[in-house]
């Protein structure tokens, strides 16, 4: 199995290029899908609750992700201890859910025989030490105007854009060199991007 990881900035456009692959068969893991399965376990749930409070859950009774992350994302130490007290509750089960599900990838390989290519979506790939299970990294980038535009969609406030970039800058990872990533314009044109993802595709070994 080739395990190919996805590196970018918030906003860069690597749900699209995930899509992309996934449309040429890659079979995709989505890291926020994953911490959203986890933050409606209910041990995870409870914790969640404990250190933030009722208000951050619904009246369907699951986690209110918006008011989660305004608890979370912003300039002031508090909102770091916070988001730091977030990720130790929630990102040991999403690592051993993807963990988990790359070993059943791997095992479907040995029995059905086929090439099988996996994508990491994962915000922070380097950061976090995923770029270390993959055998290709794909830098997904676009120009800050194209960014910027497509954060204020999402209707987060610039204080919280400004905490998720600076996420980002954090150091951490594997010393895989992103030198020798393959890079992947999100700026415009579609399907010029789509057809920089099928030449990435294309090159991969067929085994």
């Amino acid at each position: 199995m080739i395990v190919i990881g996805l590196v970018g900035r918030i906003g860069a456009g690597k749900s699209t290029v995930a899509r992309m692959f996934a449309a040429l068969g890659a079979d995709v893991i989505d890291a926020d899908a994953v911490a959203h399965e986890v933050l409606d376990d209910p041990e995870v749930r409870a914790a969640v609750v404990a250190r933030f409070g009722a208000e951050v859950v619904d009246p369907a009774g699951r986690v209110a992700r918006a008011a989660l992350a305004a608890r979370v994302f912003g300039p002031t130490p508090d909102h770091a201890t916070a988001l730091a007290d977030l990720e130790a509750i929630v990102h040991p089960a999403v690592r051993t859910r993807i963990a988990a599900r790359l070993a059943a990838l791997r095992a479907a390989e040995e029995v059905d025989g086929r090439r099988r290519v996996a994508v990491l979506d994962v915000p922070l790939l380097v950061q976090s030490g995923w770029d270390a299970a993959c055998d290709r990294l794909v830098v997904v980038a676009c120009t800050e105007q194209v960014r910027q535009t497509r954060l204020a969609a999402r209707g987060w406030s610039p204080e919280q854009i400004a905490s998720r970039d600076r996420a980002w800058e954090r150091k951490g990872g594997s010393p895989l060199s992103l030198a020798r990533a393959a890079p992947v314009d999100t700026s415009g044109d579609p399907a010029y991007t789509a057809r920089e993802v099928e030449r990435i595709w294309n090159a991969l070994p067929s085994r």
